[in-house]
C-alpha cells in the first residue's frame, strides 16, 4: 500500500489492489478520476467491474481464470460500460504472497486505452472494409468464403456466389469524372445491399466489381430470379453530380460444391460464368457449367480462325424477309452473317461476333457484310430494301461513312434501299462525333433504324436527337404479348403511336404465332419479321423468291404462343424403376420434353430424366407416338442464363455413383453395359436411394437422398 501511495502521482497510471477473494480494496487517484463511479467500486469483485477481457500478453486465459489461479496478470484488455459509454482499460498485476495461507490478493496498475482501442478498431475495420462503399473488401471476402466452404464441406451444404460487373461504368468515369464515378459506386452499393439484405454477404472486390456470398442457396430458379433483380435495379437511372446516367450489370453464378469444392476453384468458375454473361450481350446472368472450362481454348482457336475467315471465303449472308403486316408482301430483308467453318460447320454469330468485337476484327467483318449485302441486294428486282446490323465499334470508326459510300458506289445499290440498324450503344461515344456521323450518313441518303428499341434506358432522348427512319421493337416485348394480364401489348401500342407521330416506320421482331401476328396488325405495326413468315434463307433462295412479282408469303405457325421449346438432338438418360435407358432428347421446354428411343411405353409411366452434370427431374408420360414420348415435368425447369433451361437443383457426382450410375454416364450412349439386360443398364441401387424419393415427388432442393 505504501508503494502505491508513493507512486500514485505518476502520469496517467492508476493503482489497484484486491483481497484474496478478488474484491477491489483500493483504487489510486488516477483510477478514481477516470473510472465511472469509482468510489462505489471498492468492495466489488474485479470480474464484475471489468468485462470483455482480452489477454494481450498472449496467455489466452481469461481474467477470472488468472485470478483463480493466482497467476500474474499481464496486460489484460478489459472494458467498463456498454455502447457509447464503453471505455477500455489495460490491467496488470501480481499476486501478493502465494505460499500457504499468506495469499493477500493482487496489486497492480491500470491505465485507460479507450482512444488507442478505438484507433485499433478503426484500423481493423479499415483493413476489412472498402473505404469507398463500406462493404467488405476483397481480402475479407476471400477469408469469409474460405471459412464458409470449410464449415459446409463435411455436410455437403451448398453455398452460392455471384460476381457482378457493372456495364458501361467506364463511360461514366470518362465523361463525368472519377468523383462522379465514386458517387455512382456508392449508390450501386446501396442498391445491392437493399436487394441482398440478410440473405448473403456483399463485398466490393475493387473497381466496378462486386461479389455476393449466399450460404445454403442452390436453387437455380431462385438464384436466377435474384440475378435478374440485381440487373434490373442496378440498371435503373442514377442522378450523379447533377447529371442523369445509366449503367447496367452482368452476373456470373457458381454454386459449391457442384461448381467448386474450394475457394480457388469456385472463384475461377464464377469468373468464367461472369465472362460468359458479359459476352452474351451484357445485362444478363450466366450459371457456371462444365463447358465453360473448355470455352477459353475454343475461343482462342476461333479467334485464330476468324482472322482468315474472310480471305478464305468462309462467311456468307442469309436473309430473313421483312413483310408488310397487312399485305403479307415481302418489302425487304435483314442480312444475317453466317460462318461456315471448314471443320466445325456453321458457327453461331453469338459465338464469334463478341470475339470479333474484342479483337477489332469487327471492322473488317463489318466492311465485308456491307459490301456483300449491297452487291447481293443490287440484284434484287424492284425496290426491296436490305437491312444491315452495324456494330457500335464499327459505327464509331471515323471512316464508317466513307465505307458505306464505297459499298453503295461499287454495288450500284440505290442509297434509299440500304437500311442501317444501330443500337443505342453508339450514343455512349462522344456526342459531337456521333452527331456528325449521323449527318454524314443521312447526306448519303441511307435509312437508319434504331434496333432493340425498349431494351435500353434513354431511347426517347435518342429519338429526339438522331434522324432515325424506323424503330425495331425488340422481340422481348413480343414474347408473352398475348398472355393474360401482359402489359407488352400496351407498350408496343405506345411505341407504334410514338413512331407514327415522329413519321417513322415500325418493325416487330420474333413473330412466331398467329395470335402474336393478329395483335401486331391490330396495334398498327407496319412490318413483321419472324418465323411465322420465314426463317433466314441463303442468298440464292431469297433471290429466287424476289423474282416473283409482289412476292407474298402466307404466314404459317402455331395458333397461340406456348412455352418456348428448344429443338435439339442429344443423348440423355431415362430412368424407370431400376433401369437406365439411353434416349434422344428432341425438344425441351420449361414444362416438358419430347424424347425418342423407347417402345411400348404407356401413358402415365413415371421416369427420372438425367440431363448430365447432376441434373435430374421427374416426369410423367402424357403423349405416345410410336417411339416418341411427350413428358410433363413435376417441377418446371428454369432459365440457365444462356438461352437454355436447367433443373433447379443438382445431385452430386458422389451421390449419383453411390446410387449405381457409372462415372462415364455423362455421354449417355450406353448400349450393352456390363450387368444390363436388353441394352438397358440395371441400377437397383438408384431406386433405393435417389430414385424412390424422386419418383414419389419428395426429392427436395439440394437433398439427393
Amino acid at each position: 500500500m505504501e508503494f502505491c501511495q508513493a507512486v500514485s502521482h505518476l502520469d496517467a497510471i492508476g493503482f489497484w489492489t484486491s483481497d484474496a477473494e478478488g474484491r477491489i480494496t483500493h483504487l489510486s487517484g488516477k483510477a478514481l478520476d477516470r473510472l465511472p463511479g469509482a468510489v462505489s467500486l471498492v468492495g466489488q469483485p474485479l470480474t464484475d467491474v471489468f468485462r470483455g477481457h482480452e489477454d494481450l500478453g498472449g496467455s489466452g486465459r481469461s481474467l477470472r481464470f488468472m485470478l483463480s489461479r493466482r497467476s500474474r496478470l499481464e496486460r489484460m484488455a478489459v472494458h467498463t460500460g456498454e455502447g457509447e459509454d464503453r471505455r477500455w482499460w489495460l490491467l496488470s498485476g501480481e499476486a501478493r504472497g502465494v505460499s500457504g495461507d499468506s495469499f493477500g490478493g493482487f496489486a497492480g496498475v491500470i491505465s485507460e486505452i479507450t482512444d488507442e482501442r478505438r484507433i485499433a478498431e478503426e484500423n481493423a475495420d479499415a483493413a476489412m472494409h472498402d473505404p469507398l462503399t463500406g462493404l467488405l473488401n476483397r481480402r475479407q471476402m476471400s477469408q469469409t468464403i474460405q471459412r464458409t466452404l470449410a464449415a459446409y464441406g463435411p455436410g455437403k451444404r451448398p453455398c452460392a456466389t455471384m460476381l457482378i460487373d457493372l456495364d458501361r461504368f467506364k463511360q461514366v468515369n470518362d465523361t463525368l469524372g472519377h468523383s462522379a464515378g465514386d458517387a455512382l459506386l456508392k449508390q450501386v452499393a446501396e442498391r445491392l445491399q437493399t436487394i441482398i439484405g440478410d440473405t448473403g454477404t456483399l463485398c466490393r472486390l475493387g473497381g466496378d466489381e462486386f461479389q455476393v456470398l449466399l450460404p445454403d442457396m442452390e436453387d437455380r430458379g431462385d438464384l436466377g430470379q435474384l440475378a435478374e433483380r440485381v440487373i434490373a435495379m442496378v440498371s435503373q437511372p442514377y442522378s450523379v453530380a447533377g447529371s442523369r446516367c445509366t449503367i447496367g450489370a452482368s452476373v456470373g453464378i457458381a454454386v459449391s460444391p457442384f461448381d467448386g469444392a474450394d475457394a480457388d476453384e469456385l472463384a475461377r468458375n464464377v469468373d468464367l460464368a461472369l465472362y460468359a454473361a458479359k459476352h452474351k450481350g451484357r445485362g444478363s446472368f450466366r450459371f457456371f457449367t462444365g463447358e465453360l472450362l473448355t470455352a477459353a481454348e475454343d475461343r482462342r482457336q476461333l479467334e485464330e480462325a476468324l482472322h482468315d475467315a474472310v480471305t478464305r471465303g468462309e462467311f456468307e449472308l442469309h436473309y430473313q424477309p421483312l413483310v408488310g403486316a397487312q399485305s403479307d408482301t415481302v418489302i425487304g430483308a435483314e442480312a444475317l452473317i453466317r460462318w461456315n467453318h471448314p471443320e466445325k460447320g456453321m458457327i453461331s454469330p453469338a459465338q464469334f461476333i463478341p470475339i470479333a468485337e474484342e479483337s477489332a476484327l469487327i471492322r473488317h467483318i463489318g466492311d465485308w457484310v456491307l459490301r456483300t449485302a449491297c452487291h447481293e441486294a443490287a440484284r434484287w428486282p424492284g425496290n426491296l430494301k436490305v437491312a444491315v446490323n452495324i456494330s457500335p465499334t464499327h459505327f464509331c470508326d471515323a471512316a464508317f461513312p466513307a465505307t458505306v459510300a464505297n459499298a453503295l458506289a461499287s454495288s450500284g445499290l440505290a442509297p434509299e434501299r440500304l437500311e442501317l440498324e444501330i443500337t443505342e450503344s453508339v450514343f455512349l461515344a462522344d456526342g459531337s462525333d456521333t452527331a456528325s456521323r449521323f449527318r454524314a450518313l443521312k447526306t448519303l441518303g441511307v435509312r437508319l433504324a434504331l434496333d432493340d428499341f425498349g431494351t435500353g434506358y434513354s431511347s426517347l432522348a435518342y429519338l429526339r436527337t438522331a434522324p432515325f427512319d424506323k424503330i425495331k421493337i425488340d422481340q422481348s416485348f413480343v414474347r408473352g404479348v398475348s398472355d393474360p394480364g401482359s402489359r407488352n401489348g400496351a407498350i408496343i401500342a405506345a411505341i407504334v403511336g410514338l413512331a407514327a407521330a415522329l413519321g417513322m416506320d415500325t418493325t416487330a421482331e420474333g413473330i412466331e404465332t398467329h395470335d402474336q401476328l393478329e395483335l401486331m396488325r391490330a396495334i398498327g405495326v407496319g412490318q413483321i419479321q419472324g418465323y411465322i413468315y420465314s426463317r433466314p434463307m441463303n442468298a440464292a433462295a431469297f433471290l429466287e423468291g424476289a423474282g416473283h412479282s409482289e412476292w407474298g408469303i402466307t404466314p404459317e405457325g402455331p395458333a397461340r404462343q406456348r412455352n418456348e421449346r428448344i429443338s435439339m438432338f442429344r443423348w440423355i438418360g431415362a430412368i424407370h424403376e431400376d433401369h437406365y435407358y439411353p434416349v434422344v432428347l428432341r425438344n425441351l421446354s420449361a414444362t416438358g420434353a419430347l424424347i425418342e428411343g423407347l417402345e411400348d411405353v404407356p401413358a402415365g409411366t413415371r421416369f427420372v430424366l438425367y440431363f448430365g452434370e447432376g441434373q435430374l427431374e421427374t416426369a410423367t408420360v402424357r403423349r405416345v407416338l410410336h417411339e416418341q414420348l411427350g413428358l410433363e415435368f413435376d417441377r418446371s425447369l428454369v432459365n440457365d442464363g444462356n438461352g437454355g433451361l436447367c433443373t433447379r437443383s443438382r445431385v452430386s457426382t458422389y451421390d449419383l455413383v453411390s446410387a449405381g450410375l457409372p462415372t462415364d454416364i455423362e455421354n449417355h450412349k450406353i448400349r450393352t453395359p456390363i450387368g444390363s439386360r436388353d441394352g438397358k443398364l440395371t441400377i437397383p441401387a438408384f431406386t433405393s436411394t435417389i430414385g424412390r424419393k424422386a419418383i414419389n415427388g419428395t426429392m427436395a432442393s439440394g437433398q439427393a437422398a
